[in-house]
């Protein structure tokens, strides 16, 4: 197998020094940094689809806001923790005019992005009860997030979903809040990796079972409004984002910037809770944050101690694109459908060359095109094929890392895919699939 658009050699030469004991269980970063030096010792240019990175420029509404507020000086200023009026009360409005929900714009927090609000809501949920210690994964999920229980010392659980859809959900979720220390549950929607969305029905489960043990449900949103499946993009009419916050009141959503508005670089999200929540008392929270309420205990508490708010300037321009969205000036969802566009075209060629798609479903209906999809080539296992690919230019994570029981497979991210490596990317696959043919 030493014909490959890779020269061999250098890709052998550059995993020894990788010093990396398995490819397959190699995080995002560290395949990223390997990537890198093959190509830097090749010449060669790989179809690099490891990183979730937005690939479009950046929405020019922001732009045009942020430099307006920095040109007013707020760089020189502290913004408040809490974060300033404009942007709450945008989010606010965003939350009824595209989720269908009604939030106090007191419970919306900005955050240095989603990975900042999932910090701050588990440094805070593993003190509300003395009795609840764990976190529950409905995976697979972002890899980072188990990181960060692991950082806290947190205690989590998890299981893959891929065979628990639908009505299966009910009886494996409730085996696991039965037991009475889960105090909250996490999971994305759409997913990463798998693109998978819930549906309704899940959605009511994992509600109805969480208002049963009141446990809190973490939702990640950082693809809101990406299941192109459904248009959500008109303020106030249905259909909307679909979301649990309709069937529990007590919840966490993490909505950013990075993706749905191609704002990544300024690190800015929004952490909403349910007023409910905002408002609750957890008298277990005193001994380590002075306070039994759960708002303040986030805002003050955690948000304080991590990093006192996020970038001024930037919570100027994430207000600004939101209250376009809000009036209708701006559609999103408009804005990010080349994620959809590649996906279809890419899924396609790898199809055509023996891949299979490994999550494929939402129960009877096939996954929404968009920023990730999922791959295995029979015959391979996860880590096999992850590293067989180098040789070929084409780079991706591997299902393992994510909680994915599906060790088959890879998350493949399109976004920095541009349309004129398509016709590189069919021919790798073609050389690929020739030097491995199927039995």
């Amino acid at each position: 197998m030493k014909d490959t658009p890779i020269p061999y050699e250098i890709v052998e030469q550059k995993i020894k020094e990788s010093n990396l004991p398995k490819i397959g269980k190699a995080s995002i970063r560290e395949v990223k940094r390997l990537i890198n030096e093959i190509e830097q010792a090749s010449g060669k240019k790989f179809i690099r689809m490891e990183m979730g990175i937005p690939g479009l420029p950046a929405v020019a509404i922001g732009l045009e806001a942020q430099k307006k507020a920095l040109d007013n000086g707020v760089a020189a200023l502290y913004p408040d923790i809490e974060g300033i009026p404009e942007l709450k009360r945008e989010m606010s409005r965003f939350c009824k005019n595209f989720l269908d929900i009604d939030v106090k714009p007191a419970s919306c927090i900005p955050t240095v992005g989603s990975m900042q609000a999932g910090f701050a809501t588990f440094l805070t949920f593993q003190r509300l009860h003395k009795e609840k210690d764990t976190t529950l994964f409905i995976d697979p999920g972002f890899p980072v997030q188990k990181q960060q229980h692991r950082i806290l010392g947190a205690k989590f659980e998890t299981f893959d979903v891929y065979d628990f859809r639908g009505d299966k959900l009910k009886d494996k979720l409730e085996s696991y809040l039965i037991k009475g220390n889960i105090h909250s549950i996490i999971y994305s929607n759409p997913n990463n990796p798998s693109w998978i969305c819930f549906t309704e029905k899940e959605l009511r489960i994992i509600g109805e079972l969480a208002k049963k043990y009141d446990a809190i449900v973490i939702e990640d949103l950082a693809y809101f409004g990406m299941d192109f499946r459904k248009d959500i993009s008109i303020p106030g009419q249905a259909p909307y984002q679909a979301t649990v916050a309709k069937y529990t009141d007590k919840y966490v959503l993490f909505i950013s910037s990075s993706k749905a508005f191609s704002y990544a670089g300024e690190r800015l999200g929004v952490m909403v809770l349910s007023d409910t929540l905002f408002q609750g008392k957890y008298p277990d929270l005193k001994p380590y944050f002075g306070t039994d309420n759960l708002g303040h205990a986030i805002v003050y508490g955690s948000v304080y101690a991590l990093s006192s708010g996020t970038s001024h300037s930037a919570q100027y321009a994430m207000a600004a694109i939101l209250k376009a969205c809000n009036e209708g000036i701006y559609n999103f969802v408009e804005g990010v459908v080349d994620y959809r566009d590649k996906a279809h075209v890419m899924k396609k060629m790898f199809t055509d060359n023996g891949f299979k798609i490994v999550y494929d479903k939402d129960e009877d209906q096939v996954l929404s095109d968009g920023f990730y999809f999922t791959i295995s080539y029979p015959g391979m296992n996860g880590e096999e094929l992850i590293e067989e690919l180098l040789y070929y230019g084409i780079s991706a994570i591997s299902l393992a890392i994510t909680g994915s029981q599906r060790l088959e497979g890879l998350r493949a991210c399109v976004s920095l895919v541009s349309k004129s490596q398509f016709p590189e990317l069919q021919e790798r696959l073609i050389a690929f699939a020739k030097n491995h043919p199927l039995k």
